[in-house]
């Protein structure tokens, strides 16, 4: 096992979480130093099989949400995969799931079954909806959530012929990182009180939380005071700007930058004599015309002169990369927040590290890849207690699976 570093250094997590929700979260907790367990069914979490892939069971999405973790093969429906859970649970600090807690409590595996064997145990459940309400066992995929929280619905707002998701897992990747955070809250409460607890963690509410701060708008009032809707980020207008060859990204949105952008033009009279401009509230009020307006005048230099004029101004602006142009960008990579690494079996990676940085507990940057599927089942069993002949008996059962190392595959 690779010595962890960081500031969540000698923190065991066992993950029994899948797709993208819950290994975004582990994975960043795993960047932070934790020693996080992955543990897996026979078949392997369901993003193993998406491509694309250089080698079967390793698809791309999988590797960057599961780089820094180790993995075990365990089926929880067989009693003794059951039970190594549970001893596995008395050596950690975290449990974490994020499928349906009534399914996880069909398996014996709840906070209260978990907390018989470990009364300090942090369970925490990313599930669907929270579990007071009426959607509680109700299934939740990324669309769904997308759909009940309003994205489809605003895109709309915004002039999109017709409701549509974002091209993202935002629902998702929001809901991971309130795991994130609920994980190292939780460990920073059981510090001072020595007390674990069961958190969980719903996409609904993560989700509607993060729609309705921008979006509750009028109807944050009682009576209203006007419709649902941040009026600046659905006006058709807010996108990046057409140049004369191409785009750009542009928020003039201060006083000074509105006077500097006239100015810059040769028309610095403006800012105080067309009212739309003069002040934040007067440019929201009229937020589609002065859109409009930039619109209209970015079409008349190429993205060059707009770059050297704006950035003379000081006035924000940025490109409209693309994926493949983030891998090559000069600030992203001078800062090593894109890496190229050697993985043992896949070769030649793109990949990311964590944005974080530390003054004096700094995660070590040479992640472990992501696992093969149960590359580490007899290392893990072994670290819980179990003999060489017990492990041989639960692989012969098929309680647990383990493939060679990623060393032994690449010899």
């Amino acid at each position: 096992m690779t010595k962890q570093s960081g500031p969540l250094a000698g923190v065991r997590i066992l993950d029994m979480t899948s797709v993208i929700m819950g290994p975004f979260a582990t994975q960043i907790l795993a960047s932070l130093g934790a020693d996080v367990i992955k543990i897996e069914n026979p078949e392997g979490d369901n993003m193993r099989h998406v491509g694309p892939m250089r080698n079967a069971g390793m698809g791309h999405i999988f590797l960057h949400a599961n780089q820094g973790k180790r993995s075990i093969v365990l089926d929880l429906k067989q009693p003794h995969g059951r039970e190594a859970v549970l001893r596995l649970a008395e050596q950690a600090d975290v449990l974490i799931t994020n499928v349906r807690p009534q399914a996880v409590a069909r398996l014996g595996l709840d906070y209260e079954s978990v907390k018989q064997r470990n009364a300090r145990i942090i369970h925490v459940s990313c599930c669907g909806f929270g579990q007071d309400g009426p959607y509680a066992g109700k299934a939740a995929y990324d669309d769904l959530i997308q759909g009940a929280t309003g994205l489809p619905w605003l895109m709309q707002q915004y002039g999109s012929e017709t409701p549509c998701y974002a091209p993202v897992t935002m629902g998702d990747r929001v809901t991971g990182l309130h795991a994130v955070y609920a994980v190292t809250t939780a460990l920073y409460a059981r510090e001072k009180t020595g007390v674990g607890q069961a958190v969980i963690v719903p996409m609904f509410e993560a989700m509607t939380q993060f729609v309705l701060g921008d979006h509750l708008a009028g109807l944050s009032f009682e009576p209203p005071q006007g419709e649902p809707g941040y009026a600046r980020l659905l006006t058709a207008h807010r996108r990046p700007y057409r140049t004369r060859d191409g785009h750009l990204c542009v928020l003039i949105y201060n006083d000074k930058h509105w006077r500097n952008f006239f100015a810059a033009i040769g028309t610095p009279e403006r800012f105080m004599e067309d009212e739309r401009f003069t002040t934040h509230g007067m440019r929201a009020a009229h937020i589609d015309a002065v859109y409009a307006e930039v619109g209209a005048l970015m079409r008349e230099r190429t993205t060059a002169e707009w770059q050297s004029i704006l950035d003379g101004a000081d006035i924000p602006n940025m490109p409209m990369n693309s994926p493949a142009d983030l891998l090559d960008d000069e600030h992203l990579r001078q800062t090593g927040f894109i890496r190229s690494v050697e993985h043992p079996t896949e070769g030649m990676l793109n990949t990311t590290r964590n944005p974080v940085t530390w003054t004096h507990t700094a995660p070590n940057p040479d992640v472990m890849p992501a696992p093969l599927l149960g590359e580490h089942s007899t290392e893990i069993l072994a670290e819980a207690g179990y003999s060489q002949y017990e492990i041989e008996q639960m692989m012969a059962a098929g309680v647990s699976a383990g493939g060679p190392t990623q060393k032994e595959k690449r010899e």
